[in-house]
């Protein structure tokens, strides 16, 4: 009761907000109708590989020519939305200016999404941030949304199953090619946790996919410890196409 209470109050002195557009929302957390609205939600079916919605007559059983030209060490990948509009405000409400109650609403979409290949012995891991990075950021954003995913699809979550071994420059600032170089041999299983990994699967967490190469990293840091099936659910995907049409 006491706990409603204060809910109450707090939303009557700071009227709960859109993350979105800032618009007041009635009450609790989550976005305004006009937002929900504009939500693109990618659907089945999409590319196991690269996370991409399949649009043509033969998407349901044909492999997207993206995904057959490069072979992507993960098993599969599922994402949200799209890393514009909507969902890209949602995204730098968490990560730019802190606002954590986006991180149930983003990780409630995202469990929609993983609960496609979910199983009961699954391991939840999210990308880490190396020591420096979160000790100025005061929070690693994929951990915000690992925990509340985790506890959507009954799992357990891990969050230093990984760990950044070193600092790298900003993806941000780097072309692909270059990303891929700058993350080589950034990512390690914590020493703790590789004896518990052999043979098991990891649903790897993190809030945008770009080129992929923070979750390739990632997914060969976790193979070579011994892991099973590495599947990635990620937020939001940026760049082109918004379509894979076979």
């Amino acid at each position: 009761m006491i706990r409603a209470m204060t809910s109450w109050l707090l939303d009557v002195l700071v009227p709960p907000r859109c993350p979105s557009c800032r618009a007041e929302v009635g009450g609790g957390m989550g976005l305004c109708a006009a937002c929900w609205q504009g939500l693109p939600l990618i659907e089945p079916p999409s590319c196991p590989a690269t996370g991409l919605p399949l649009v043509g007559e033969w998407a349901e059983t044909v492999a997207s020519l993206p995904a057959s030209m490069k072979k992507r060490p993960w098993r599969t990948l599922r994402a949200v939305t799209f890393h514009d509009g909507v969902g890209r405000a949602l995204v730098h409400a968490l990560k730019f200016r802190d606002d954590l109650t986006v991180a149930p609403v983003m990780a409630r979409l995202m469990a929609r999404r993983a609960r496609e290949v979910a199983t009961p012995d699954m391991l939840v891991a999210p990308v880490p941030l190396h020591w420096l990075r979160l000790w100025w950021r005061r929070f690693n954003q994929s951990v915000a949304l690992a925990w509340p995913l985790a506890a959507e699809l009954g799992l357990e979550c891990v969050p230093d199953l990984l760990v950044r071994t070193r600092y790298t420059t900003p993806q941000t600032r780097l072309s692909g090619r270059r990303r891929r170089t700058n993350l080589k041999g950034a990512f390690a299983v914590h020493r703790r946790h590789r004896g518990r990994l052999k043979g098991r699967p990891v649903l790897l967490v993190d809030d945008v996919l770009t080129t992929g190469a923070t979750a390739e990293a990632c997914t060969r840091a976790l193979k070579q410890a011994g892991a099973g099936d590495i599947h990635v659910v990620v937020f939001a995907l940026a760049g082109e196409p918004r379509a894979l049409h076979i």
